[in-house]
């Protein structure tokens, strides 16, 4: 594909080469493949299950290791919080309350029951009060309005511009949980949580990725609370923010699959999914780091269980990375017999669901020792797995290669063909799905910190069908952070309870008892 001299220089601003943005093409063209399932990470079969005994030992292992180590929490949270209000941005616009047609019609003509809750609960919105104090200086005669009427000025209060804008709010500065003494927003309760386990020597280190027009919203929210919340946990915060980089951005391109211009003839790049903030993760240096969405948070009350389960999976991380770290140092001193190999290949099947060669055994003793090494040198992930009960989100399986290799993958629906009917019928085998609660080790047993950008699988991603301008357009994304972009790292899945997952899709989520007091 032939570009101008401008595009280059476009191209070499954004920190992107030709090389690439002909990689990009290519898979446009080219499409990109489906996942091949080979079938579903179950219990006993690439997920474990931990009783209460193996739990408290995996928790006192971590606490009592902790200390002695650097501790990360990662959270991406560039989200805004538009999708959060859909259907009431849909419902101020097209809900007239001065004309005969009643909220109650509105709703079951659109059968909208998250808007019919949302309103059942107003009051027990942490925003309500807010929300009330700017109408009766807006709207003086608001209590005299019928109830249709002040419906649609609280919508239009909580998300007009002129107001309080809470649409174009990032979703991690949302009023979120509201206490007795103060409304806490996501940021702050991921502070508070981190204390619990992603602390050391009275430190607490937590890294968001966010958007970089968003950044001195982050910056004043922390100042405001930071005082609060050493105090209230005795801990020192230090809080980092980094931004999607520009060099991850794909371009995009016309439904014929030639590059979309904009009105000045420039080409169009996009912001390529949460698989970019692989290149954040990978400019961070930690011994554990925690890995969580913005809006999986809870009121306190609710913290005991999450922080149990992080412990665990943070517990499991640790003992299977001294494990490895010890039989590379062995690899590396050349002091194993042949049936010490075995046993390392046995490790790496059993505790790392490594797909270990049927030749193996036949290779020379050379190729042996470098076989082992590769595989176990490795960024480690430890992801828990929530029980599938109608949640939406990716699941676990087991996935098949170009070379006939299994290994555990976290992958989304869009990336199986649905119209195969053996794939389909392994996807409805799932019974668990991923909540984002991973715990990593990206160090090598040299202490050295891995390029993670080498584990991605770049064949792996989306083309999407998008809009700019009332014009179609393809756009691709990169392969997802904890799919793709993680493809090639040691995993291990771990069942956790569905009380540890408590996203916020949509307002109405504020009103369910993990988010009340």
């Amino acid at each position: 594909m032939n570009f101008s001299e401008q595009d280059l220089k476009q191209i070499d601003n954004k920190g992107l080469t030709l090389q690439k943005i002909d990689s990009q093409i290519e898979q446009f063209q080219n499409g990109i493949p489906f996942i091949d399932l080979e079938s579903p990470a179950i219990l006993n079969h690439g997920i474990l299950k931990f009783d209460e005994v193996a739990r408290k030992n995996y928790v006192d292992a971590y606490d009592g290791k902790r200390d002695n180590i650097s501790v990360l929490k990662f959270v991406p949270a560039s989200g805004a919080a538009t999708r959060m209000f859909k259907n009431l941005f849909n419902f101020v616009a097209n809900f007239n309350p001065e004309s005969e047609e009643s909220f109650s019609a509105y709703a079951e003509k659109n059968n909208d029951k998250n808007l019919i809750s949302f309103f059942d609960g107003l009051e027990k919105l942490p925003f309500y009060d807010l929300v009330i104090e700017v109408i009766l200086k807006s709207y003086p005669e608001y209590k005299s309005f019928n109830a249709d009427k002040q419906k649609w000025i609280f919508v239009n209060v909580m998300l007009g511009e002129k107001y309080l804008d809470y649409g174009a709010f990032p979703k991690g500065l949302l009023p979120f949980h509201k206490y007795d003494d103060h409304i806490s927003t996501a940021f702050e309760e991921h502070l508070f949580e981190a204390a619990s386990y992603a602390s050391t020597n009275n430190n607490a280190h937590l890294h968001f990725t966010i958007s970089e027009t968003h950044n001195d919203k982050f910056e004043a929210e922390f100042k405001k609370i930071k005082s609060r919340v050493e105090k209230a946990t005795g801990l020192d915060y230090n809080i980092s923010f980094s931004f999607q980089k520009q060099s991850t951005d794909t371009i995009a391109l016309t439904p014929e699959k030639e590059p979309f211009r904009e009105d000045d003839g420039s080409l169009l790049f996009r912001p390529s999914g949460h698989g970019a903030l692989i290149e954040n993760l990978n400019d961070l240096d930690a011994d554990v780091i925690f890995i969580k969405n913005i809006d999986n948070v809870v009121v306190s009350k609710f913290k005991e269980n999450i922080v149990e389960y992080k412990k665990v999976l943070a517990g499991v991380l640790l003992e299977l990375q001294e494990q490895v770290f010890t039989y590379l140092q062995q690899l590396d001193n050349n002091v194993l017999n042949e049936n010490e190999l075995v046993e390392i290949a046995e490790f790496l099947r059993r505790k790392l669901n490594v797909d270990i060669s049927i030749e193996f055994e036949k290779y020379a003793l050379q190729y042996q020792v470098e076989y082992l090494k590769e595989k176990l040198n490795r960024p480690i992930r430890i992801c828990g797995m929530v029980k599938n009960e109608g949640e939406p989100g990716g699941g676990p399986f087991w996935v098949e290669d170009h070379r006939g290799n299994l290994s555990l993958q976290i992958v989304e629906s869009a990336q199986i063909d649905l119209n195969n009917s053996i794939q389909k019928d392994i996807l409805n085998g799932a019974t668990h799905f991923n909540p984002v609660d991973l715990v990593c080790g990206t160090k090598d047993y040299k202490g050295n910190t891995f390029n993670l950008l080498k584990f991605v699988d770049p064949k792996t991603g989306f083309i999407t069908q998008k809009t700019k301008g009332g014009q179609d357009l393809l756009a691709l994304e990169l392969p997802g952070l904890w799919n793709g972009a993680m493809a090639n790292w040691n995993t291990v899945f771990v069942e956790v309870p569905l009380e540890t997952f408590n996203p916020v899709k949509t307002v109405a989520d504020l009103l369910k008892p993990a988010h009340q007091m």
